[in-house]
């Protein structure tokens, strides 16, 4: 069992489209081998180094607790008190340090949520200077871990993005930041991993992974390439200490852009619709295909862009624009890097061809609207219960290994007959009567009449059977 934990390292909106600075410069990857000199990247660090800032929040935390005597700080007392007396709610003040990235001149910051999120005060402290700077919040994504906030300093050096397509595994990287506050910090590493995702940290996972130290106060900090050019935001480790271990994980550049210009312009960030139910390939479609790699279309949901540009349920998609599809999950965050109204080209296999379909995105907002949820991979109901596929992050939640089929239940209405037999959400469904549940499709298949159902379901590694 893996014993690991997952550590997240602890205005007024301007009416105009953000600008950011771009690296353009033409690179080539080397290494140096010119006896009497000495490697440094002190040049490309220094720049970088400028653009990074602290960051200091502070909000106010409910508990509750017990005051009424001295003797409550001995357990046994404690245990005592816990049985015979009610909790005396107090407040207690909450700080945090993490760090953040100047992205424009004029004094716009971009951090991970998890470090400005319910903060009552977010203070800045710019690179070389004492002097302190109260931030607004400008915007949040939960779902990547992204913030911006803004001060109202100017004439700010911002840093430089770095395409971060083209960062490659074993890339020499530096990580910048505040680590348990003793003051800016620089780690060196390469880049382990790229398109890291299913690690269960937030909803839209595309990791750059670095071996690079990162640890608490590192978070919205940047990770950047011997350029000095940014190519990603740390956000988390993987450690079993709390401390580094050599497993960090970077919000990549390309994503940054992209939610922080929408959290400038608009103060939201919506995401992209394709409108389908997606799989992955088994041992046996990899033959039909005749490949290893990409997302299977099980289903394609009526007026949704994807029925406009003429997909069809069977379709193996293998690339969107210019980056590649492994599986299901690296084609739910790739559209979900997109905004609404997009036009992307989805190249798939069919009938053993490949086609390019150009597709223009819809809104993934509908769901967030009172819509069911889970749109992009699909919903059905019956009986009061709402299922979806499983994906990548309920598999790591729920302990389900790779191959497990079923579909799992996100909802269940009250006083319905699925309540009143007792099903939860988080029970996979695997079997509906005789038929096996690999699939969205198999559960509506064999879902349909008003007979009574035997259900098998999956709960807490454990079968069940319940009739509906």
């Amino acid at each position: 069992m893996r014993t690991a934990l997952l550590v997240f390292l602890s205005g007024f909106l301007l009416l105009q489209a953000a600008e950011f600075e771009l690296y353009t410069q033409e690179f080539k990857r080397e290494q140096p081998t010119k006896i009497g000199t000495v490697a440094s990247y002190a040049e490309a660090i220094r720049e970088a180094r400028n653009t990074v800032v602290n960051i200091s929040t502070r909000k106010s935390v409910q508990t509750r607790g017990h005051h009424l005597s001295p003797f409550f700080n001995d357990p046994f007392f404690r245990q005592f008190f816990e049985r015979h007396h009610s909790p005396v709610p107090r407040e207690r003040i909450e700080r945090s340090l993490g760090s953040g990235v100047i992205i424009t001149h004029d004094g716009y910051i971009v951090t991970n949520n998890h470090v400005v999120e319910g903060a009552e005060s977010i203070i800045v402290s710019l690179a070389g200077s004492s002097e302190e700077h109260e931030a607004k919040l400008i915007g949040t994504d939960p779902k990547s871990d992204l913030a911006v906030i803004k001060i109202g300093a100017t004439d700010l050096s911002p840093i430089r993005f770095f395409n971060s397509d083209r960062v490659e595994v074993g890339d020499v990287v530096f990580a910048i930041g505040n680590p348990f506050g003793v003051g800016e910090t620089v780690t060196s590493g390469i880049v382990s991993a790229t398109n890291r995702s299913g690690v269960g940290i937030v909803e839209y996972e595309d990791f750059i992974q670095t071996d690079a130290a990162i640890n608490p106060g590192n978070s919205g900090g940047a990770l950047i390439n011997s350029t000095g050019a940014l190519i990603g935001i740390n956000s988390a480790i993987l450690t079993r200490s709390g401390a580094s271990h050599g497993v960090g994980f970077s919000i990549p550049s390309n994503m940054v852009r992209q939610i922080a210009t929408a959290l400038i312009d608009e103060g939201e960030f919506v995401r992209a619709w394709l409108g389908v139910s997606i799989g992955n390939l088994d041992e046996d479609s990899e033959e039909f295909y005749g490949r290893r790699d990409g997302a299977v279309i099980t289903g394609v949901e009526p007026g949704s862009p994807a029925e406009a540009a003429g997909m069809r349920r069977g379709d193996l998609v293998i690339r969107v624009n210019d980056r590649p599809i492994s599986d299901s999950l690296a084609l739910r965050n790739t559209i979900g890097s997109f905004t609404p109204g997009q036009r992307v080209d989805i190249r798939i296999v069919r009938d053993k061809r490949e086609r390019t379909l150009k597709v223009t995105l819809g809104s993934a907002d509908r769901s967030d609207a009172g819509r069911p949820e889970a749109l992009q991979e699909g919903v059905a109901t019956y009986k009061g219960m709402s299922v979806t596929t499983i994906s990548e992050q309920q598999r790591s939640q729920l302990r389900l290994g790779r191959s497990q089929g079923g579909v799992v239940v996100t909802a269940i209405e009250e006083n319905s007959p699925a309540a009143r037999v007792g099903l939860r959400r988080g029970d996979v469904v695997v079997q509906v009567e005789s038929t096996e549940i690999k699939s969205l499709e198999d559960f509506k298949k064999a879902t349909r009449g008003d007979n009574r159902k035997r259900i098998y379901l999956l709960r807490q590694g454990g079968m069940l059977m319940t009739v509906l």
